[in-house]
């Protein structure tokens, strides 16, 4: 038994450590960065509860919005592999708009009487939440392509590297990069877990400087994504010397160590077709028709969908069928609505979860999250993604029963029956701890499946534009969200920050049959792909 308790934990843990190199660090670090972009997560969720009279169907709507920069990965990955050698500039961009929204939401808070002299409250943290995604995805585009170059062709003396060893080393290097992200929201919940120490009995002013703290500690998230492309061109500097070391010219060693290939040629219809997305986009954004956000999905889901025709004619018909069928299976599952806000604004009020209860489950998910990357690593690759997704859906459709039954009282008859251990908190842990590591891993082999099958030159634009056909299944969601909660109605308690008087009652008498409606739609729509790509020729991988 301890035989093969220690050859599981070598196969999926040590291995995994073994295979590690100092070239995978810097996607590593933007990646995260992106992991601790939760850190002003719990802030910002009571920030909106206490102090915004905004309605769960507007920040549903708000989210559809913040999505869409996602979106827009097709046009930013060509542009990486455009301008292959300049690509950390991106980088640079991306964290300044990510300081730029936390300085917001610092301001709002530190000094809301004047921010709100020049704009409405309100208006500033729409800005502040449409600008941070912006930032992430321009950092994130360039950390895709990072995780191709840090994958070496060459041993240090110049040899070539064997292929499936490649193919090893690219699955290793998408994994650990979901590691990274997961990582750094553990990160995040161990901060929050301390800063969020009793403050619950705070007065609000103490409050307020807690969650002032939080944002102006969020600053190191660009810092980090910038210190590690820095470390990037260190490494290729000192790639590059070493193999002059051995007689090359730099030209040479630049063509040895490239994965890129020869320079890219624009795809002018990548180009076009992600001006006409932004324009189209920007001109529904501002008009005032009553479905402009179905009309922005629809049309761009029309033009993602037409790069994918263009893009995919270089690869062969069974790779092509095979990216095309994975794609939509991932896009279905993603594009599945949740029930929104008002579940946490339910809990808060409720079931009196407070910050620092937030913040134990936030590590609890995190840390077995994490867990679960390694314990799962076997798993996906030798499953179908098709199979995994799958597996959770059920697993998501289970998780979900105990939310619905603690709000018709679960909670009451279990802590009855269990002399109070078994209460509300307890079946939140439980839950919590059982759905954690299931949440990440369905992205791993569609990332990996890229890296190795792309054409060389391309590798970027492969991962960016089948990243906006995934992460428009997020716009999807967003828009599901939105119409669930349009029609069962949830509001939490709104109270003047100043006065106290109470400006919008509670009311979440809708919320159960919310629930319900969102689990099983989670249920049926990610089957209904599955069995699309069972008993078509657009299998998956």
């Amino acid at each position: 038994m301890f035989t093969l308790a220690w050859r599981w934990i070598d196969d999926n843990i040590l291995e995994l450590g073994r295979e590690l190199r100092l070239s995978y660090l810097p996607p590593l670090m933007v990646y995260m960065a992106a992991g601790i972009s939760s850190l002003t997560g719990i802030v910002g969720t009571f920030f909106v509860k206490d102090y915004l009279g905004l309605s769960a169907a507007f920040i549903a709507a708000l989210g559809f919005w913040a999505v869409i920069p996602w979106s827009l990965k097709m046009v930013l990955g060509h542009l990486v592999d455009l301008l292959w050698r300049w690509k950390s500039l991106l980088v640079y961009l991306g964290a300044g708009l990510i300081a730029l929204s936390l300085l917001i939401m610092a301001g709002l808070i530190g000094e809301r009487a004047a921010m709100a002299a020049v704009m409405p409250v309100e208006a500033w943290y729409v800005a502040s939440v449409l600008l941070a995604p912006v930032g992430y995805v321009l950092q994130d585009a360039v950390a895709d392509a990072m995780t191709v170059e840090a994958v070496p062709r060459v041993e240090a003396d110049g040899s070539a590297i064997d292929p499936e060893r490649r193919k090893l080393m690219h699955t290793t290097m998408q994994t650990l990069g979901r590691v990274a992200i997961i990582g750094g929201s553990v990160l995040v919940a161990l901060i929050n877990l301390y800063v969020f120490s009793g403050v619950q009995q705070m007065p609000e002013a103490e409050k307020a400087r807690v969650y002032l703290e939080v944002y102006l500690m969020a600053l190191a998230i660009p810092a980090i994504s910038v210190l590690g492309v820095m470390i990037a061109s260190m490494l290729q500097a000192r790639d590059r010397h070493r193999l002059r070391t051995q007689g090359m010219s730099e030209d040479e060693a630049r063509a040895l160590l490239s994965v890129h290939g020869e320079p890219t040629a624009p795809n002018w219809w990548i180009l076009g077709g992600s001006f006409a997305f932004v324009v189209f986009t920007f001109a529904m954004g501002f008009s005032q028709l009553r479905y402009s956000q179905e009309i922005i999905f629809a049309g761009s889901m029309a033009i993602v969908a037409f790069l994918i025709v263009r893009l995919t004619r270089e690869l062969e018909p069974d790779a092509r069928a095979t990216l095309v069928g994975t794609a939509i299976v991932i896009f279905i599952f993603r594009a599945v609505p949740s029930p929104g806000p008002g579940v946490t604004w339910w809990m808060i009020d409720a079931l009196k979860f407070d910050q620092q209860f937030l913040s134990v489950l936030s590590l609890i998910a995190s840390a077995l999250t994490l867990a679960g990357m390694f314990i799962f690593r076997r798993f996906m690759a030798e499953r179908s993604i098709a199979y995994v997704v799958g597996f959770l859906t059920l697993c998501g459709t289970v998780l979900a029963l105990p939310i619905v039954g603690m709000f018709y009282g679960l909670h009451h008859w279990t802590a009855a029956i269990t002399g109070g251990v078994v209460d509300a908190h307890f079946i939140a842990l439980v839950d919590t701890a059982l759905e954690s590591p299931l949440g990440q891993i369905a992205m791993i082999p569609m990332l990996a499946w890229i890296a190795r099958s792309a054409p060389p030159n391309l590798k970027a634009t492969y991962f960016a534009v089948m990243a906006s056909f995934t992460n428009l299944a997020l716009s999807l969601s967003q828009l599901g969200t939105k119409y669930l909660n349009e029609a069962y109605t949830v509001a939490r308690e709104v109270r003047d920050p100043l006065s106290g008087v109470q400006q919008v009652p509670a009311d979440y008498s809708e919320l159960g049959t919310l629930l319900i409606a969102s689990m099983l739609i989670g249920l049926a729509l990610p089957f209904a792909a599955i069995m699309f790509a069972r008993f078509t020729k657009f299998r998956s991988a």
